[in-house]
């Protein structure tokens, strides 16, 4: 189909998704053409839609995911589907696109490098890659098929696991999770941050960004800083941690119409608490009381970056007996988080110059507790696997395990191997699996995230407290090249299901250090898979 839009110096995300309303591209990062979410085709090729400047495409054919052949788009669905390759769905339009474009180049996807080489373009924050490797290798021979789930039970794992209401289903991985921005009236005003604490408001997203006098985010040359001092104290161990940015990947949106309730900007997953604290809702349905008329409000990669809370900041010591003082940037529910694993430790909160912190992130406060005990119990044995807290861990030569209890009762074994073969392998028990494909997504992603929390994610805050990274390349998110095979065993329990994937995150973080020798700051720089 020919289609025509203004020559008025737009990009092609833009043509696509605001003239054409075509919504399977996503806008991940505003545009800074690092993220991957908005890949097409054109003329067979992958691109970058967010930096490809409309008019460079006069005349060539732009495929969309949904301009896919069918067949060949539901055979993707369903092997992202049939893997977990997929959670909340909302970068693995580009993906398939991507992976649909070696395929069509005969490349081998049974093969891992050249997927890895492949997704180097591309960012995810929820699989941790390993699944999408075996969704390329299904996704690479025939529509799949035939594999019975009981998808219900799937999408209940999957809102106990992203604690927040989530659907899997192979639609969910072709970009349809009914995300809030693709779902607003065409005919909504549009409102961004205009700087001030206010909202520019134009009919156009367009307009609404030139209004606010929007500044594109570059990736600062500034150190990270460890803004917390560590205590004083005669200490077995030692550490300190920085800003660490959530990095999900659908910016924060809403829309509403007239006295009407707020599109939630959750959609299908919650950002692993990174969205818990989000003021777009509240703003879209105050702005369309105002304006009398549907109004979309959306954040762009710097405005999340900027206003989205982070994981805080702390500087602890421990002795060997377990006891010691965590200092934190004051944060509600810090302090009741670690007392829930390590009773020993005592809570002193400190304000620091810096953007908003939250205790919704994944795991804060005790996952960061559970490595500081495995840290000086790396030699024996110290807890009991049915109370919340470390049950064991160990430390050789390049390898370290642990095993956690979490406050909600799942337990996690997690064992990181260091050097020429890098591998982390890890059992969970979480009560009923419900659906063991979605429990071993979330635990492959747990990992990717807890060992980018440890060796390479942070965020530059001078000590005005403003942010300085503003591009998603900047916050450290390990690329699929950097992560390590991962195995997970998923075992069966009796009782009620309970997150377990948290559990996993804190694991691999504690066992991630310990085999690294605890250095005392993290990210510790070294990467757990050197290429």
């Amino acid at each position: 189909m020919q289609v025509e839009v203004p020559d008025d110096g737009t990009n092609l995300l833009v043509a696509l998704r605001e003239l054409l309303g075509a919504r399977s591209p996503k806008d991940g990062c505003s545009p800074q053409g690092q993220c991957g979410c908005c890949t097409v085709l054109v003329d067979g090729q992958p691109r970058v839609a967010c930096v490809t400047p409309a008019r460079r495409v006069r005349g060539r054919t732009i495929t969309t995911l949904d301009g896919l052949d069918a067949d060949r788009r539901q055979a993707w669905g369903d092997a992202f589907c049939a893997t977990g390759a997929s959670q909340c769905g909302f970068c693995t339009p580009g993906i398939v696109l991507r992976l649909e474009a070696l395929r069509a180049k005969g490349a081998d996807l049974t093969d891992p490098a050249p997927v890895e080489q492949a997704l180097l373009a591309h960012l995810c924050r929820c699989t941790g890659w390993r699944t999408i490797l075996d969704a390329a290798a299904l996704g690479g021979a025939a529509a799949p098929g035939g594999h019975a789930r009981d998808l219900d039970a799937a999408s209940r794992r999957a809102t106990i696991e992203g604690r927040a209401p989530q659907r899997v289903a192979p639609e969910v991985a072709l970009g349809r999770g009914g995300f809030a921005d693709d779902l607003a009236p065409h005919d909504a005003l549009v409102a961004v941050p205009d700087g001030a604490g206010g909202w520019a408001v134009g009919d156009t997203l367009a307009e609404a960004r030139a209004a606010s006098g929007k500044v594109q985010g570059r990736r600062t040359t500034a150190e990270l800083t460890h803004p917390v001092a560590v205590p004083e104290g005669d200490w077995a161990v030692t550490l300190q941690t920085t800003w660490v940015e959530p990095a999900y990947l659908e910016v924060d949106a809403s829309w509403c119409v007239p006295g009407g309730e707020p599109a939630t900007p959750l959609a299908n997953g919650g950002a692993f608490g990174g969205k818990a604290d989000a003021a777009v809702a509240a703003a879209a349905r105050a702005l369309a009381d105002e304006h009398d008329r549907p109004v979309r409000v959306v954040l762009s990669r710097e405005d999340a970056v900027r206003r989205g809370p982070k994981r805080p900041p702390l500087a602890a010591g421990v002795r060997a007996d377990g006891t010691g003082v965590v200092r934190v940037v004051r944060s509600p529910g810090f302090a009741q988080a670690i007392v829930a694993v390590a009773p020993g430790l005592v809570i002193e909160e400190v304000d620091v110059p810096g953007p908003p912190t939250s205790c919704a992130p994944r795991a804060t406060g005790w996952a960061e507790a559970i490595a500081l005990l495995a840290a000086v119990h790396g030699a024996g044995a110290p807890g009991r696997s049915d109370r919340p807290g470390v049950a064991a861990a160990e430390r050789s030569d390049g390898r370290a395990a642990v095993t956690v209890c979490s406050p909600e009762g799942a337990v996690a074994t997690a064992e990181v191997a260091l050097g020429d073969a890098p591998r982390v392998s890890v059992r969970v028990t979480c009560g009923d699996p419900l659906d063991e494909i979605v429990v071993r997504s979330y635990a492959v992603g747990a990992t990717h995230m807890a060992l980018g929390w440890v060796t390479s994610e942070g965020l530059a805050v001078d000590g005005a407290g403003e942010v300085h990274d503003l591009t998603i390349r900047s916050f450290g998110v390990l690329r699929a090249v950097d992560t390590p095979p991962i195995d997970v065993t998923v075992e069966p329990a009796d009782g009620p299901p309970v997150n377990g994937s948290d559990a996993v995150f804190a694991a691999v973080a504690a066992a991630t250090w310990l085999a690294q020798g605890t250095p005392p700051a993290w990210p510790t720089g070294t990467p757990v898979r050197r290429r």
